[in-house]
Order: C-alpha cells, then sequence, then structure tokens
C-alpha cells in the first residue's frame, strides 16, 4: 500500500472512533454480530439512531452485512478488528497509566 492509502484507511478508522456510539458499536460486535434491534436495545439508543452510525462504519468499512433470512445480521468486516481494538484499548490505556508527555497536567494531552 502507498503512504496516502495507508492515511485513507487509518482516517476511516479514526472517524470511526470518533463517535462513543460507534466504539459501543464496535465493542459490541466484536464479542459476536448482531442484528440492529439488538444492538439499539443493548445500548440503549432509538433504531433510527443506530441505524446512522451502522451506516457510517459500514462506509468506512469496518462493518458488513450478512443476509439471515429476512434480517439482516451485522459484523465486523474482519475479525482482526477486534484484535486491533483490543490491541488499540491496552495501547491507550498502558499511555495513560504511564503519562511519560512532560507537559501531560498542562496540556491534558495524554
Amino acid at each position: 500500500m502507498s503512504l496516502s492509502a495507508d492515511i485513507d484507511v487509518l482516517a476511516r478508522f479514526g472517524r470511526a472512533l470518533a463517535d462513543p456510539i460507534r466504539c459501543r458499536i464496535l465493542l459490541e460486535l466484536r464479542k459476536a454480530p448482531a442484528y440492529p434491534a439488538d444492538l439499539a436495545d443493548a445500548l440503549g439508543i432509538s433504531r433510527s439512531r443506530l441505524s446512522n452510525h451502522l451506516a457510517c462504519l459500514r462506509d468506512c468499512g469496518l462493518v458488513v452485512t450478512v443476509a439471515d433470512g429476512r434480517r439482516t445480521r451485522y459484523e465486523l468486516a474482519d475479525e482482526r478488528l477486534g484484535h486491533a481494538l483490543d490491541d488499540l484499548r491496552c495501547a491507550v490505556v498502558a499511555v495513560a497509566a504511564d503519562r511519560t508527555c512532560p507537559n501531560a497536567d498542562e496540556k491534558d494531552c495524554c
């Protein structure tokens, strides 16, 4: 991949993670595929709001739909995304605990 393509991929991932609801959706789908109604109930949000977030995650290439009879199930586009979410979460927690940035308290950056 070119640098431009790498940047595009990371930007899409960042856009997906920029919203707490989308993060919660990804974390739910990391556990197991789910139907929209079940996701809406689990997250305590309306189905229309969930639908907008799922559309964003589909556009970012992070989730896919799977036809299941008359219903549509959502799942992570690749199982490695679940591992990436775990790794990213652990790395951020580790950095927050380390607080090696000398200006962290002043700038609230780390």
